[in-house]
C-alpha cells in the first residue's frame, strides 16, 4: 500500500530536530576523502536511534560516493560500525564489495585526528563529431545506437538474460553481436562509448549486477576488460570510453537541456544515477542509487543481492512498477520482469486506472525522495530517462512526482526527454562519450 512508505529523509529530519551533540565519520576512497556530519543525542535512551541513523547515513555515504575506510573520532560511532562493518555484521554485502572494487580491505578505525576532506571532480566531456558507436547495456536488454555528427541514423533493442548467465561468453557475445550491428550503419567508426550498469573506475567494470551470476573470481580476471575487449575486436583500435548509466544519463541531460545541478535517473532493471554538478563537472562519485535506502517500512521489499530492505532499486525500476501494480489488483503477464513491465504499460495506454494508479503511486514515491537526494547532491534539476518512464504511464508518474514536489515547497524542476529518447537515447548519448584519447 502506497501508505506503507516511509521516507528516509523523514526521519532523518525528525531525528536531527533534537540533536544536541555530532560526530564525524570520514569515507576514504582512493583519490577522495568525504566528511560524513552525524546530528546524535546525549540522552542515553536515544542511543538506539542514534545507531539506526548512523549505519543509514553511513550507508548512504558509502553507495553514494564510495569508500573503503572508515574514521570516526567518536568512540560509539566506532562501535556501531566496527559492529556492522565487522567480520558477521549486518553490512557484510557492502564491506565486501566495495573491498572488491578497491581491491582493498574494508576498515574502521578511531582516531582522534581525521583525515582531511578531499574531492575530485572529472570534466563532463562530449563529443558528437564523427562517427560514432554507443551501447546500453542493462538487465533486460541491450542497445544500440549509430550516430554521425550528432544525428542518430540506427538504433536497436535486444532482450537479453544477463544476470543469470555463468559464462562470460554470453556476455561478450552479445556485446560484439550489438557492436556489429551499429558498425554496419556507419562508414567507418571514429569512437564508441559504453553506457552500463554496475560500477565503473578508471573505465572499467568492477562490480555490475549484469555479471552477478558470474564467480567474482573469474569476473575479476577476465571481465574487467571485457567491454575494451569486445570494441577491439569488432571495430579496431579506436577510442572507446567506458561509463556507469547513470552518469550517461546526466550527461544527456546536461548537453540536452542546457542545465547543470542535474541529476539523471535511469528507470529500468534497476535503477541508475548520476550527477552533474554547478560548475558542469561529474564528481566521480559512485552514484549507486540503487543500493540508497528510500523506505523504512518494517516490511518494505528486500533486493535479492545485497539483502537489503527499502532501497531504491525495489522502488525505481520495473521491478516497482510490477509491485505496485499487483496492489492495484492487476496481474502482470509475463515471463521476465521486462515483460510484465511492458504489459503493465499497455494497460496503461489502454486507460486502464489500476495501471495508471501503479505509475502515479510511484511517481508520488519519487517526489518524496527527491529532497533526500538533493540534500545528499545539491541537484536542482532532474532528467528521467529509462523504459519505466516510456508512454503514458512514465507520464502519469513524472506528473505525480512533481505534483508531490509542489505539495512539500520543493523547487526542483522533473524533465522527460522525448518519447523516442526515452528508450533508447541512453545508447545515443553513450554515442557522445569522449574518450581520453580523442
Amino acid at each position: 500500500m502506497e501508505t506503507e512508505f516511509r521516507p528516509i529523509f523523514d526521519f532523518v529530519r525528525r531525528h536531527e530536530a533534537t540533536a544536541d551533540r555530532r560526530a564525524t565519520v570520514a569515507v576514504l576512497r582512493p583519490g577522495g576523502c568525504t566528511h560524513l556530519s552525524l546530528k546524535l543525542h546525549r540522552a542515553q535512551e536515544q542511543q538506539a536511534a542514534d545507531e539506526k541513523y548512523t549505519q543509514l547515513l553511513v550507508k548512504t555515504a558509502l553507495w553514494l560516493q564510495g569508500g573503503c575506510t572508515l574514521v570516526t573520532e567518536d568512540d560509539s560511532v566506532f562501535r556501531w560500525l566496527q559492529g556492522a562493518y565487522g567480520p558477521g555484521g549486518g553490512r557484510a554485502f557492502d564491506r565486501d564489495f566495495m573491498s572488491g572494487i578497491y581491491g582493498t580491505p574494508f576498515r574502521v578505525e578511531l582516531r582522534p585526528d581525521l583525515p582531511a576532506a578531499r574531492e575530485t571532480a572529472r570534466p563532463v566531456s562530449a563529443s558528437a563529431v564523427g562517427c560514432r558507436i554507443g551501447i546500453d547495456l542493462g538487465g533486460s536488454d541491450r542497445k544500440a545506437a549509430a550516430v554521425i555528427d550528432g544525428k542518430t541514423v540506427y538504433t536497436e533493442e535486444v532482450v537479453w538474460q544477463p544476470k543469470t548467465a555463468g559464462d562470460l561468453r554470453y556476455h561478450y557475445e552479445g556485446i560484439t553481436a550489438a557492436l556489429r550491428s551499429a558498425k554496419e550503419h556507419l562508414p567507418r567508426v571514429d569512437a564508441v562509448g559504453i553506457s552500463t550498469a554496475g560500477v565503473v573506475i578508471d573505465g572499467e567494470i568492477r562490480r555490475s549486477s549484469l555479471f552477478m551470476g558470474v564467480p567474482a573470481g573469474e569476473f575479476d580476471r577476465c571481465g574487467r576488460d571485457l567491454l575494451r575487449r569486445a570494441v577491439r575486436e569488432v571495430c579496431g583500435d579506436v577510442p572507446c570510453a567506458v561509463c556507469n548509466d547513470g552518469d550517461v544519463a546526466a550527461l544527456a541531460g546536461a548537453v540536452s537541456l542546457g542545465r547543470r545541478k542535474l541529476l539523471g535517473i535511469a528507470m529500468g532493471t534497476s535503477q541508475a544515477g548520476g550527477y552533474v554538478d554547478g560548475g558542469g563537472n561529474i564528481t566521480g562519485w559512485l552514484n549507486e542509487l540503487a543500493f540508497l535506502p528510500v523506505d523504512l517500512h518494517p516490511a518494505a521489499p528486500v533486493d535479492p543481492w545485497s539483502g537489503d530492505r527499502g532501497v531504491g532499486e525495489r522502488y525505481f525500476s520495473q521491478e516497482g512498477v510490477i509491485r505496485l501494480a499487483a496492489q492495484k489488483g492487476l496481474a502482470p503477464e509475463g515471463d521476465t520482469p521486462a515483460q510484465k513491465l511492458r504489459w503493465v504499460q499497455d494497460q496503461a495506454e489502454a486507460g486502464d486506472g489500476r495501471a495508471l494508479a501503479a505509475f502515479s503511486t510511484l511517481g508520488r514515491m519519487l517526489g518524496q525522495t527527491l529532497p533526500w537526494y538533493r540534500r545528499l547532491l545539491g541537484c536542482e534539476n532532474v532528467l528521467l530517462l529509462g523504459r519505466v518512464i516510456s508512454g503514458a504511464g512514465g507520464e502519469c508518474l513524472a506528473n505525480a512526482c512533481r505534483e508531490e514536489l509542489a505539495k512539500a515547497g520543493e523547487r526542483m524542476e522533473v524533465f522527460l526527454p522525448e518519447e523516442s529518447f526515452r528508450r533508447v537515447g541512453q545508447a545515443a548519448a553513450a554515442a557522445m562519450l569522449a574518450a581520453a584519447a580523442e
